[in-house]
């Protein structure tokens, strides 16, 4: 038995973590894979790190998605042994080898990890790996850190190319965390590893190594709206017409429609996006498309995902029920607009996925009597939700309320 291939292990597909100290910072089993490799593929970065091989050096294109499917392919067919995959860090992390185990029965793949560049960031601030937030914005828009801006909250941020750091510190500055702890950490673990110490508005426009990581120690300055991850957001965190379901009703939606884990949620009729938003926000795995008809509002929607820390959520400009045909198979459902239109809520619960959650809310009384036929159709729970604010009245104060909302939610059953 090689040190390559322990028990039962042979002719998966070979992934091997490498930081930016190269050969000399690889284990046995991962090197002795390297050696024993008859194709390797990595990026150009990695590649050059390599002791001398005779094995065919690979480097990924761009785009990577043609390599990708060929190795899955030659993987599912067994013939991948002999396939050595090159990732940064530890590849489970985020990345390559995280992509690739998606794909992946655990059968096809065998990993030797390497410290990730967030295991050593904490290790040289000292900071208890468990208590910190990591954020990915790689390949991803750097307004994805502001989801965890919050005062007391540390964070490391994977970014890349030299302006990293500096677009990372241009979102802090913009969402009032300008004074935070602001480290750079360029690469880590090799001879040439460097940590530069700032803030977030004293970092400015300085570019960094192509490989680095930043720590953030968040701090607000003073009047910063703090957002909290939990549903039920301020109405003015959100850019609107008034198109927008309001905070206490939005909390007790986004309870009702509960994100879990890698769940899809289609929010019809979005409006400014906020129950779409904050579903992203409580659930950073879950994913969500928001339909809209009245373009201004579809890009508005946009432009509050962007700045509330969630650029992943789709936006589909369109008119219900056309605008779904084409959607994949939601595992939760919001209608907010265009609820009374012909064909919406028939068509959303035919989409929905077996035990799946719908929710619709309702303010006015031809919307009221569409979600008690439907109940009586599909079962589920009629609610009515009454919300008053003391507000003032002459020299006194009195009870204003706002339009009550009747909602109507459902669980699909599982056959």
């Amino acid at each position: 038995m090689s040190l390559a291939e322990p028990p039962g292990t042979a002719g998966r597909l070979v992934v091997v973590g490498i930081g930016a100290d190269g050969w000399a910072g690889l284990g046995e089993r991962a090197r002795a894979a390297l050696l024993a490799a008859e194709e390797i593929v990595g990026s150009m970065r990695q590649l050059g790190l390599l002791a001398p091989t005779s094995a065919t050096l690979r480097p990924w294109p761009s785009p990577i998605e043609g390599l990708l499917d060929e190795l899955v392919e030659r993987s599912d067919a067994g013939t991948a042994g002999g396939v050595c995959v090159l990732a940064s860090g530890d590849p489970m992390l985020h990345g390559i080898g995280a992509t690739l185990a998606r794909r992946l029965s655990p059968e096809r793949l065998l990993v030797h990890p390497h410290p990730s560049a967030f295991a050593l960031a904490c290790a040289r601030l000292g900071w208890p790996a468990a208590e910190v937030e990591l954020v990915s914005a790689v390949a991803q828009p750097a307004q994805t850190v502001a989801r965890v801006l919050q005062p007391g909250r540390r964070v490391v941020v994977y970014a890349t190319g030299k302006g990293g750091a500096a677009q990372i510190a241009q979102v802090l500055c913009a969402r009032g965390f300008g004074p935070s702890r602001f480290v750079v950490l360029e690469q880590l673990s090799c001879e040439a590893e460097q940590i530069s110490e700032s803030t977030a508005a004293e970092w400015g426009e300085r570019e960094a190594d192509p490989l680095h990581a930043i720590a953030i120690e968040c701090v607000a300055e003073p009047g910063t709206p703090v957002l909290a991850l939990v549903p039920g957001l301020p109405d003015d965190a959100y850019e609107s017409d008034g198109q927008l379901t309001k905070r206490h009703v939005r909390a007790i939606t986004l309870a009702t429609l509960a994100p879990m884990p890698s769940t899809l949620l289609w929010d019809v009729g979005a409006g400014s996006g906020s129950i779409a938003i904050e579903w992203l926000r409580a659930e950073p795995t879950a994913q969500a498309v928001a339909v809209e008809r009245d373009a201004a509002r579809a890009e508005r929607a946009r432009a509050n995902a962007s700045a509330l820390g969630v650029p992943r959520l789709e936006v589909v400009t369109g008119s219900a029920p056309e605008a779904l045909c084409d959607l994949p198979g939601p595992d939760a459902i919001f209608i907010g607009g265009g609820l009374t239109t012909r064909g919406v809520i028939d068509r959303c619960w035919g989409a929905l996925r077996p035990g799946g959650t719908i929710v619709a809310n309702a303010v006015t009384l031809e919307g009221e009597r569409l979600l008690a036929g439907v109940r009586e159709r599909r079962g589920g729970e009629l609610v009515r939700i009454e919300i008053a604010h003391a507000e003032p009245l002459g020299t006194f104060e009195a009870w204003r309320g706002q339009l009550p909302v009747v909602q109507w939610s459902a669980r699909k059953e599982r056959k």
